[in-house]
């Protein structure tokens, strides 16, 4: 069962009132919640309650509350992706799979051979954070995952430490996984690196060798980009326990 982001302002006396408009429309118009049914809600305080439904109307849900605990459906450190914008049904796809895997920042970024154009990514922050926030729902994250502004690639690795940047390269792999995650800095955001569906360009590449960047592979098989964000992420996650 999804769960739904509500305001802890929202809750006393052992009841969730529910006024936001949109929330309303998707539970009484979309789900068509009935009096007396199970709903599962969570709060910026990252509390997930498990709720019986109670005069539910049109501008109105009230949520009784039956039990509450702290949600433990987020990651203990700050993972951020940087990824090449694709084109729109596989960014969208790319966004979802990264919210599901965990990450907590997306920072899309125009590269070499990225499939669209800056002049056309005006108003895409909202629709991917809408996305991102439903996959957030779906697989009921404790948070949300935050888009950052559209940018460039060499700008937005400047914000990260070196030696917390996994650049996932198709060629020109320079260490192993594990020996990569060796001095990573749990304690600082990790940057994990993804080109777009033609790969990084050769500037790119002697950019990132030039740097002293760590470069990783996904092996020997050819992912699709929304694809290699799971394999490599799932990746990472497993070993940063």
């Amino acid at each position: 069962m999804p769960h739904f982001f509500i305001k802890s302002e929202n809750i006393k006396d052992n009841i969730i009132r529910i006024d936001d408009k949109d929330l309303l429309k998707h539970l009484v118009l979309s789900l068509r919640l009935k009096n007396g049914e199970k709903i599962k809600l969570i709060d910026e305080n990252e509390i997930s309650y498990e709720c019986t439904a109670e005069n539910v109307s049109k501008t109105l849900v009230e949520a009784r509350i039956d039990s509450f605990q702290k949600s433990k459906r987020k990651l203990n450190y700050g993972l951020s992706l940087v990824q090449s914008i694709l084109k729109p049904d596989a960014q969208g796809l790319l966004i979802s799979n990264a919210t599901q895997c965990g990450v907590y920042k997306i920072y899309p970024v125009i590269s070499d051979n990225c499939a669209v154009s800056k002049k056309n990514l005006k108003d895409k922050i909202q629709k991917w954070e809408k996305i991102s926030n439903e996959s957030a729902k779906q697989c009921e994250r404790a948070n949300f995952a935050r888009i950052e502004e559209i940018s460039d690639l060499a700008l937005v690795l400047k914000n990260f430490k070196k030696e917390n940047v996994l650049i996932y390269a198709e060629k020109y792999e320079n260490t192993e996984l594990d020996d990569a995650l060796k001095n990573i800095d749990k304690n600082s955001e990790i940057a994990v690196v993804i080109g777009p569906e033609g790969g990084f360009s050769e500037e790119e590449f002697e950019y990132f060798i030039e740097n002293n960047f760590k470069l990783i592979s996904l092996g020997d098989l050819i992912f699709k980009a929304p694809n290699a964000v799971v394999a490599g992420i799932s990746n990472i996650v497993t070993r940063l326990k």
